[in-house]
């Protein structure tokens, strides 16, 4: 092995977690996330609503040794509403916004020990709603995680964010917090428990939403990581369940 390739980076996704990590790209090079489909359901006493995301896209490319630049963008999302009183169906296929971000670390870029970093960002509202959010939306979230051993990581990501309003139109504050905790259980193979509450103080329908998550990511080299994962409700404002598988690339 050579001196620079013992001296690289460890591969860091931010698939499959909910929250994000601190650790940032090495300059140069880039990180291509996808999501092979990302559904959600909820189910209520008057309906039942499913929205599925096709392909939604993560980029992120390390412009220094402390610093990436992220893009977002959801290419393809369908969403379907049946009432179950009228027995009605709806159904939306829309192309989803597009956002803007960086993540800038603060301590230890590459997720090793104690590692945080602040991650500013912009969303473009190149889509339609209900993918889409109908107009631009900004937030700020500040990821940290430590090392409590060689196996096991402590993370944490709290956010602050001025989303879009229900009707399309203005926006509100929303803040959360999500803890988790990774667990190497092989050299190749991770899982990660979290748990995540957030607020939306939307005008129309202010809620709260609290959810847990369980995902598993495998390193298939040092390049390319496959990944699934689940959430599920915990109370009455969060979708009930959520199911998603993707990948991640290096280049």
């Amino acid at each position: 092995m050579s001196p620079f390739a013992a001296q690289a980076r460890e591969y860091c996704p931010t698939r499959p977690s909910l929250g994000e990590n601190p650790c940032v790209m090495e300059k140069g090079k880039l990180s291509v996330e996808t999501a092979f489909a990302d559904w959600e359901h909820d189910r209520s006493a008057e309906e039942r609503s499913d929205t599925l995301l096709i392909a939604d896209t993560l980029l992120r490319f390390g412009v220094s040794d402390r610093a990436e630049l992220q893009l977002e963008w959801q290419p393809y999302g369908r969403a379907v509403t049946r009432d179950r009183l009228l027995g009605q169906t709806e159904r939306k296929d829309r192309v989803g916004d597009v956002t803007l971000g960086a993540r800038v670390n603060l301590a230890n870029p590459d997720g090793s020990g104690f590692s945080w970093a602040v991650q500013p960002s912009l969303t473009l509202p190149v889509g339609r709603q209900p993918i889409g959010g109908g107009d631009w939306a900004a937030s700020l979230i500040v990821p940290l995680s430590h090392e409590l051993s060689d196996t096991v990581t402590l993370e944490l990501t709290s956010e602050v964010a001025g989303e879009v309003d229900e009707d399309g139109h203005g926006r509100h504050l929303a803040y959360g917090n999500i803890i988790g905790l990774e667990v190497a259980l092989t050299d190749a193979l991770t899982t990660s428990l979290e748990g995540e509450v957030r607020r939306d103080d939307d005008p129309l329908e202010p809620a709260t939403y609290v959810r847990g998550g369980l995902s598993l990511a495998w390193m298939t080299n040092d390049d390319t990581q496959l990944d699934v994962g689940t959430a599920v409700g915990l109370n009455h404002d969060t979708p009930d369940l959520r199911l998603y598988a993707g990948i991640a690339r290096r280049f």
